[in-house]
C-alpha cells in the first residue's frame, strides 16, 4: 500500500483508490483517538477527490472519442 501522504501529485487512479479503501477500513474499525480520525477523514477527503478528478478526466476522454466518431 501507498504510505499516507499528503502528496498527491504523483499517485495513480489505482493507488488512490486503494489508499483511500484503506482509510474507510480503518475508520470503520474504530479503536482510533479523535485526532487520528480526523486526519484520516481529512485524507479520505483528499483521496476522494483526486479520485473523482481522474474520473472526470477519463470521462471527459471518453466524451470527445464519442464525438469523434
Amino acid at each position: 500500500m501507498t504510505p499516507m501522504t499528503d502528496d498527491n501529485s504523483d499517485l495513480s487512479y489505482e493507488q488512490a483508490r486503494e489508499e483511500l479503501v484503506e482509510v474507510v477500513r480503518k475508520l470503520e474499525a474504530g479503536g482510533i483517538t479523535l485526532e487520528e480520525s480526523l486526519a484520516l477523514w481529512e485524507r479520505g477527503e483528499k483521496l476522494a477527490t483526486l479520485c473523482q478528478e481522474w474520473l472526470d478526466g477519463a470521462r471527459k476522454k471518453i466524451d470527445a472519442a464519442i464525438a469523434d466518431d
